[in-house]
């Protein structure tokens, strides 16, 4: 199995690393602040390891970039591109500006037509980005139970054979893949994030996902 780069140590970037640790990967997730990552190493077993981002980066054969979107960038930055080249890297994230939800819907610092996966991959040219699990709370992101339902996890990017591998991931995970595209597809795909959160923001509705019937 590939080992695990998680860059980002906040609920998502923590849920997914556990995730992977499930099914028998080495994970390693970087964080500026090791101090945030104590409890979940404490908890890791022996395949889970904490480290710089850059060091994480080095570590990672994929990469989950689960930062903040305002933090994508400069994140990756910090990994140095060297790292990430030729690397899957699985894109969480979404461009959510710092303003209160208006009648629970978030606002976002990116334009429609310009996704900010969009923007990271022209910046890091040399990696395969995916966007994947920016469309669910973290609560949800490992084998969610709804009933016997698997819910849809939409993904996009410009290498079909990154996406067939995001793909299984997200099988294992317990969704069903949905692949939409191209890198433009993000412009779809981010925004869920906005649909999904009204039902939390406006009547604390967390345990929700979507599914997409043909």
């Amino acid at each position: 199995m590939k080992k695990i780069g998680i860059i980002g140590s906040g609920s998502v970037g923590k849920t997914l690393a556990t995730g992977f640790l499930k099914y028998g990967f080495e994970v390693m997730i970087g964080s500026r602040d090791l101090l945030k990552l104590a409890e979940w190493k404490a908890s890791s077993g022996q395949h889970g390891y904490v480290g710089s981002v850059e060091e994480t980066a080095h570590f990672g054969e994929i990469i989950v970039l689960a930062t903040k979107g305002a933090a994508a960038i400069d994140a990756l930055v910090l990994a140095g591109e060297a790292n990430l080249s030729g690397k899957i890297i699985i894109d969480t994230t979404n461009p959510i500006s710092d303003t209160t939800p208006e009648n629970g819907v978030l606002q976002f610092f990116s334009e429609l037509n310009n996704a900010l996966m969009e923007q990271l991959q022209r910046r890091f040219s040399r990696s395969r980005f995916v966007k994947a699990f920016n469309s669910i709370g973290s609560s949800l992101m490992i084998n969610p139970d709804f009933a016997g339902v698997k819910p849809t996890m939409f993904i996009c990017g410009n290498d079909q054979e990154a996406k067939d591998e995001v793909a299984e991931i997200c099988a294992l995970f317990g969704f069903e893949a949905e692949d939409m595209g191209s890198a433009e597809a993000a412009r779809a795909i981010e925004p869920l994030c906005i649909l999904w959160c009204i039902p939390g923001f406006r009547e604390n509705q967390w345990k929700h996902a979507f599914k997409f019937l043909k």
